[in-house]
């Protein structure tokens, strides 16, 4: 999926940027051989979980996770996932950065740059904005839509 180009420009970037590990739970569900009735289709399971495939071959410092719904329908709330495919990324990092469906388009851009904060536990921001979220008395939980590019 990625192009041979863009892999040895990851590559290079992970191998520059990549401070600690970082590991990928990808939650999915494969494509079924046979249509079951009453059973949603996923929608980009399979691609997403090629896309990750290739991503942790670059580098030994990204492991890739990946946890079939069906086998243990029990692990999307015990991750609090409410939709597949879902990506958990955890390293550094504190609290949880997650992404819902496929990061193709301009969202492949922030998977690398989600990988490389995630690793580094730093979040690049702002001084105000750290103090203005120090300040917080009660957990936060941000959702950010994308539209597909």
């Amino acid at each position: 999926m990625i192009p041979e180009r863009d892999q040895e420009f990851i590559r290079d970037h992970f191998a520059e940027h990549l401070t600690e590990p970082v590991t990928i739970d990808l939650y999915t569900r494969p494509r079924p051989r046979l249509h079951v009735p009453g059973r949603e289709e996923c929608v980009y399971c399979e691609e997403t979980k090629i896309l990750l495939e290739e991503v942790s071959a670059l580098s030994e410092k990204v492991t890739l996770v990946v946890h079939d719904v069906l086998d243990r329908p029990e692990a999307l709330a015990d991750a609090e996932i409410a939709d597949i495919p879902a990506i958990v990324f955890s390293g550094r990092n504190q609290g949880k950065v997650r992404f819902f469906g496929i990061p193709a388009g301009n969202e492949f851009r922030n998977l690398i740059d989600n990988i490389v904060d995630v690793a580094s536990g730093e979040s690049h921001l702002s001084e105000e904005t750290r103090v203005a979220l120090g300040g917080l008395t009660q957990d936060v939980h941000l959702r950010v839509f994308v539209t597909p590019t």
